[in-house]
């Protein structure tokens, strides 16, 4: 099967000048950021120190911009122009990844068709979400075709009442929050027919940036006139689970400056704190991981696959049981800060998983 990859590309200009291409520069920078040297960020990038200094100059020259600090006992750093152009690129890869990731795995399948005839494939329809993008790693290695297209819960779950998917996410808080959350999701899901594939628990809280330099502890702080709030976008099961929790702390959304705003995944939210474009987000704790943010646990949640009973039957949906079921898939799970692979790969109806709801 071919695997195709999608990345994001962006050039920039100053003062009217010609475009200037980034995606040299920002891997040199990265390097040097990562080894503290232009030496050995050129030797880590197969490229001559000469080849490196030279596009760093050329590079100062079209920004206008300094883009290093070198200093004796400290070695080479990034200025801050320089952290805000990686900043810039982090935040381009966490908008647009979705939507090139999906358009890839479309790709895929149709230039397998081309060469193969007709190609089977898994069609899973799931946020696009760090336990996932593990699964689709390990269902690479072994081989297994995925169809993949990214959008939320509700979304992916009446995919599949349309049958256009044969696995769906979703995601359920743990708690008081859970029936609330069912609600919303029982309109296509079958009580006794339905099947769900645990992936994970994860943990979601508040992003703030590191050293929590705002002293943000909780909801209630997030009517502060001096904080600046970045949403996940309407429709979301993040966005549907924060404005549960705010119902539930008595708390207006008209209240929270930036409620409004909106980004497509939870490392477009830590990468929007990173740079300082906002000071809080709610989200899981990966990201802010991710993006070096300090993390204010707040509530978990469980996300699973959604399956009709038929997929059982189908071999290829099979391969994916195993490999949610392996060691492999639970340590890779575990390994990710805030995730929980302790029931990875669990199949109970929707009646035994939320007997309690």
């Amino acid at each position: 099967m071919y695997k195709v990859q999608i990345k994001p590309h962006w050039e920039i200009a100053h003062n009217g000048a010609i475009p200037f291409d980034t995606a040299e520069l920002l891997s040199l920078l990265t390097a040097i950021q990562q080894t503290g040297s232009i030496a050995q960020a050129a030797q880590q990038l197969k490229h001559s120190y000469r080849h490196a200094w030279g596009l760093l100059r050329t590079s100062e020259t079209n920004f206008g911009h300094a883009l290093i600090d070198s200093d004796r006992g400290r070695g080479t750093t990034l200025t801050v122009f320089a952290n805000k152009l990686l900043w810039a690129d982090r935040l381009v890869n966490a908008r647009l990844s979705p939507t090139l990731d999906s358009l890839a795995s479309e790709l895929e399948i149709e230039l397998g068709k081309t060469v193969e005839g007709k190609l089977q494939a898994v069609r899973m329809n799931a946020s696009h979400g760090f336990a996932v993008n593990a699964v689709l790693k390990l269902l690479e290695r072994a081989g297994i075709p995925i169809e993949v297209r990214y959008r939320h819960s509700t979304d992916a779950l009446a995919a599949m009442v349309r049958q256009e998917c044969d696995l769906a996410g979703f995601h359920v808080p743990l708690g008081k929050f859970q029936k609330p959350a069912m609600l919303t999701y029982t309109k296509w899901l079958e009580k006794r027919h339905d099947f769900l594939l645990h992936l994970a628990i994860r943990d979601l809280g508040l992003f703030v940036a590191t050293g929590n330099p705002k002293n943000i502890k909780g909801l209630s702080d997030l009517t502060r006139t001096d904080l600046r709030f970045v949403n996940r976008e309407a429709g979301s099961g993040t966005r549907m689970l924060f404005e549960l929790m705010l119902a539930d702390a008595r708390i207006s959304h008209k209240q929270i400056t930036g409620f409004g705003s909106n980004e497509f995944t939870h490392s477009a939210v830590a990468a929007f704190i990173a740079s300082g474009m906002a000071d809080v987000g709610f989200g899981v704790k990966t990201a802010a991981h991710h993006f070096g943010l300090d993390f204010i646990p707040l509530v978990r949640e469980r996300y699973f696959f959604a399956m009709p009973a038929t997929a059982l039957s189908d071999p290829l949906v099979h391969g994916v049981i195993d490999i949610l079921q392996s060691p492999a898939c639970r340590e890779a799970i575990n390994d990710l800060p805030g995730y929980d692979g302790t029931d990875t790969g669990k199949i109970q109806t929707v009646a035994e998983a939320f007997a309690h709801a």
